[in-house]
């Protein structure tokens, strides 16, 4: 699952957008100038980004867990935690993040966790960060004026762009949950249209996959209406996690040892920023980030700063944690694979003493029947 061709593309993707990006962004910057601007970094703020870090990975295993719980499945924190690494570093290295979900769905499956409500649990989740992500940064549009200044020329139609498809994916999603029939005459309407265009090979299928969609949604929809309470928890756990990565360059910030600009400030660029770039069809929006960071922070960290400034943050939020992830998918991959074997083995060793049971049960029976 891990080591597939899409996600190994997506590796390469990313490291050819990482050099491009890398030979654009410090062209013209000596690397002893850059080292000389960060050997004097503050270690303990940078060791609160890496914390703040693993507490946005911590808030979406805590929403899994309070998810899967509600769902009757008696899964630990720390299983929760396995599949939210393992979500963050499928989700870094394919287009869009799309990869992260379907990764976590399988893994709780080979945990013994129907598909279908690893299904509704990503997609509650979902949900609730797609919702959380446009309430901090409409927020911060209509709240801090000072922010979105910064936000100006190509950034400003970044943001149009990443705000519009979040909307739409947002409205899309509860149109679905909650609006089945006008919904499903839409996609079928659509599914009519692009077999016209011979766009859709096989509308067939596609139909079925629709149905599977729809039911998927409406088990959704169910489930919300039913547990109010647990889907605002999920909310607020996901408006803590956003509020954990936007807040990692302000531990940089710290870390520099600038002063003049608050928290608010810091975190509502970053958060502004990341509705700008995460819909781009971009693994882990390699390039977008880094240059969107550059441009939006400028007056933050200073013109002599603001690159360094962008290698540590994108460090310690994306970089890092790429690699931990890493290291920790396999570890859930290696798991859930020797459990599988053990769960194969005793299903094996059981049905051959079923076998020799009853054959020592035919084998009393014929002798009382000789008696």
């Amino acid at each position: 699952m891990i080591q597939g061709k899409k996600n190994w593309l997506g590796l390469l993707l990313m490291a050819l957008l990482m050099g491009v990006t890398g030979a654009v962004l410090l062209r013209g910057q000596p690397l002893s100038l850059l080292w000389a601007s960060m050997k004097h970094l503050k270690p303990q703020f940078l060791l609160l980004g890496l914390l703040m870090m693993l507490g946005f990975v911590g808030c979406e295993a805590l929403c899994s867990y309070q998810i899967l719980g509600r769902l009757g499945h008696k899964v630990s924190y720390r299983r929760c935690l396995g599949y939210s690494f393992v979500g963050f570093y499928v989700s870094s290295i394919t287009p869009s993040a799309t990869g992260g979900q379907p990764a976590q769905i399988y893994y709780m499956s080979k945990d013994q966790i129907p598909a279908a409500h690893g299904a509704l649990n990503m997609m509650l989740i979902a949900s609730c960060y797609q919702t959380a992500t446009l309430l901090w940064g409409g927020g911060i549009w209509f709240f801090a004026p000072g922010v979105r200044s910064q936000m100006d020329g190509g950034l400003g139609l970044l943001l149009l762009y990443g705000a519009g498809m979040m909307i739409l994916l947002t409205v899309g999603m509860m149109m679905v949950m909650f609006l089945p029939k006008p919904t499903r005459r839409i996609c079928e309407g659509t599914l009519k249209l692009l077999t016209r265009v011979r766009i859709l090979r096989n509308p067939e299928s596609a139909r079925q996959k629709l149905e599977h969609q729809l039911a998927e949604y409406a088990r959704g929809a169910d489930c919300v209406k039913h547990n109010p309470g647990l889907v605002l928890r999920v909310l607020a756990v996901c408006m803590i996690q956003l509020g954990l990565a936007f807040s990692v360059p302000w531990a940089v910030y710290l870390a520099f040892g600038l002063e003049g600009h608050g928290w608010i400030q810091v975190a509502g660029i970053q958060a502004l920023l990341t509705l700008a770039v995460c819909n781009l069809p971009l693994p882990g929006a390699v390039g977008a980030a880094e240059g969107g960071f550059v441009s939006a922070f400028g007056a933050v960290f200073g013109e002599s700063l603001v690159t360094p400034a962008m290698l540590v943050s994108r460090g310690i939020s994306f970089y890092s944690f790429l690699l931990v992830s890493f290291v920790v998918s396999i570890a859930v991959h290696l798991r859930t694979s020797r459990e599988a074997r053990e769960r194969a083995l005793q299903e094996m060793t059981a049905n051959q003493t079923g076998t020799r049971v009853k054959a020592v049960r035919r084998y009393l029976n014929a002798r009382t029947e000789e008696v």
